[in-house]
């Protein structure tokens, strides 16, 4: 088997290989498909778990995939003329280290089309990245060829989707728009709270210490007869111009500087409980936050009239004990790919209120939600 350094290449051994990505820790693995400009032809050509198959190429989870992990094919046969290379990248995924130096070894191996390990390479000398290019396959003169890269960064896939031309970022807004919350009439003295669309809850006890560290969870149901429905919890942070200043999704599971945590993906809203769940160190979000809008879209295109069992969730998780304070549900559907489920927002003494939103728009991704998110302000 040929061992391959950074930057070192060589013939890809068959028109068919698969590219393992081994690590000590969880990372989610993926692939762009590049074109000659340097950027992929549009948001279809980034390859994961979201979105597993593209011409030639598949995302392999570790459940099916060679030795246990996580990896990608690549059909070289298959893959658009236009195309010049396939990028393999690995990033964290936030239930681990905060960066690839305490990560533990990176292993990528390269499989024949008959399963035989042929080139492998080891990543070293990783320090404070959190995704990586691993490696690519790329023609060069007619030819087939696979390059150990290493290349890292550190704000995560989403940083890689947005070096080859996947937007992430949504524009600066034309003009502040969140204005000073109405003070809430409903407080936590008498325990958790249902709230309605629109209704608002202050976060506050009386007598009781604010809240600090919260968490919030978002379930939902397919319809029967609709098979997996698979669906994305985000939330977006504001200042208070409006301004979107972060958001935490499955590309980029840590935000405000390490306050905002998400729990990864589920891909099929089945089961009981919280599908996902997103936590927020409240007394660590960075001052300019002023308020958090959480949302769920559905990447792969489905409506939520095929969802039931819509809800989210307000947890009390600063202690051992998970204690649940507010909780909201869903009760209409409408045809759209995304909804805003609640905002939270900081008042003037420092607390946070919840209002329950309920709105939908027309978003299969959390950053065509920032739009929507900042009217709802």
């Amino acid at each position: 088997m040929q061992e391959l350094s950074r930057g070192a290449n060589c013939p890809v051994p068959s028109p068919v290989v698969t590219v393992s990505v081994a690590c000590a820790s969880p990372v989610d693995v993926s692939a762009l498909l590049v074109a000659a400009t340097g950027k992929v032809r549009s948001d279809a050509d980034l390859v994961f778990y979201n979105n597993n198959t593209g011409p030639g190429v598949s995302y392999l989870p570790a459940a099916s995939g060679p030795r246990g992990v996580d990896a990608i094919r690549v059909d070289t046969t298959l893959v658009p003329p236009e195309i010049e290379k396939v990028v393999i990248t690995a990033s964290l995924d936030g239930s681990g280290p905060a960066s690839f130096a305490q990560a533990g070894s990176m292993v990528i191996t390269v499989l024949d089309g008959a399963g035989t390990d042929v080139v492998r390479a080891e990543l070293t000398g990783l320090t404070s990245e959190v995704a990586l290019i691993c490696a690519e396959v790329y023609r060069r003169n007619g030819a087939w060829k696979i390059r150990a890269v290493g290349q890292g960064f550190d704000n995560g896939l989403a940083g890689i989707a947005t070096e080859f031309g996947i937007e992430v970022e949504a524009e600066a807004p034309a003009a502040p728009v969140v204005a000073t919350p109405t003070t809430a009439k409903v407080n936590l003295d008498k325990g958790r709270v249902s709230l309605h669309k629109n209704q608002t809850v202050s976060l506050v006890k009386t007598g009781a210490p604010a809240l600090t560290r919260v968490a919030m969870g978002l379930g939902w149901d397919p319809l029967e007869g609709w098979g997996n429905i698979d669906l994305d919890a985000s939330v977006i942070a504001f200042d208070a111009k409006g301004q979107d200043v972060d958001m935490v999704w499955f590309m980029a599971k840590q935000g405000c500087q390490g306050a905002i945590r998400h729990s990864g993906d589920n891909l099929t809203g089945e089961g009981e409980g919280d599908d996902e769940v997103i936590l927020v160190d409240l007394d660590k979000l960075p001052a300019a936050v002023a308020a958090l809008v959480f949302t769920v879209n559905s990447f792969g295109g489905q409506k939520f009239t095929a969802v039931r069992n819509a809800y989210c969730r307000l947890l009390d998780v600063t202690g051992k004990a998970q204690s649940e304070l507010v909780r909201f549900e869903l009760s209409d559907s409408q045809p759209e790919t995304g909804v805003l489920m609640c905002k939270l927002v900081r008042q003037a003494d420092g607390s946070w209120s919840m209002t329950a939103l309920g709105t939908y728009a027309d978003s299969r991704t959390v950053r065509k939600m920032v739009g929507p998110a900042r009217a709802a302000l």
